[in-house]
């Protein structure tokens, strides 16, 4: 699924495509799938023109096997669904989404979810909130403080997100035909009556969209790479 950022000139670029220790942050979250025994099949969804840049990229980072690239929508909801039409799957197959620009998802989440997903059908990587959460009501001069939400009763949502394929593919069917847009997987999953359980994400797990994120990434980066020079 593909972020864009603005860029100095004034252009857009995916945010994915941003490098991050010499590769791009997209090619930093395959690898965490590629790696896995449990994932058989990876599809990318992204802009056509960056596609076919991007094909020609995989070899040059060593990302073998069952990638396919398919053309992304206007939004994640366009983009997953797109990869969800090209997906040849049997209807109790599992199924997985998970954001491009989370490269720091590790195996254990990945396997937690597939578990859960084979458990109840489906499943979702989240962390607890740990500040206050208010709802509030907008206004002309800022936001007012409508309720206070009981942290326990939250969780940051989370990638992967997955579900099995004939129900996650109902979930996508149903939403486009009424013109509904859901903000990730679950809430078009939660919308058809499909139970979805969390299992325990990572506070690792960031999404890279801001600079900030990036200063983050790096560091995250660079501990990685300190532990692996330790173990050789």
């Amino acid at each position: 699924m593909a972020s864009s950022t603005a860029t100095a000139q004034g252009k857009t670029r995916s945010k994915q495509f941003v490098e991050l220790e010499g590769a791009p942050i997209l090619v930093h979250t395959i690898r965490r799938f590629v790696q896995m025994e449990a994932v058989g099949e990876i599809f990318v969804a992204m802009r056509k023109p960056e596609a076919e840049q991007f094909r020609q990229q995989l070899a040059e980072y060593g990302l073998h096997g069952a990638i396919q690239l398919v053309e992304g929508g206007e939004h994640r909801q366009q983009s997953v669904a797109n990869a969800l039409n090209a997906v040849r799957a049997a209807e109790d197959d599992i199924v997985l989404v998970h954001d491009a620009v989370r490269p720091f998802v590790t195996a254990e989440s990945i396997l937690a979810v597939i578990a859960a997903v084979e458990k109840y059908g489906a499943a979702i990587a989240g962390i607890p909130a740990v500040d206050t959460i208010k709802q509030v009501e907008r206004t002309a001069d800022g936001a007012i403080i409508t309720t206070t939400i009981p942290r326990e009763l939250i969780v940051q949502a989370q990638t992967p997100q997955g579900a099995r394929f004939g129900v996650l593919k109902r979930a996508f069917d149903e939403a486009a035909a009424d013109g509904f847009l859901g903000t990730d997987e679950a809430a078009l999953l939660e919308r058809i009556g499909q139970p979805v359980h969390v299992v325990m994400g990572s506070v690792r797990n960031i999404k890279i969209t801001s600079p900030w994120d990036m200063e983050l990434a790096e560091f995250f980066m660079a501990v990685e790479a300190r532990k692996a020079s330790q173990k050789n």
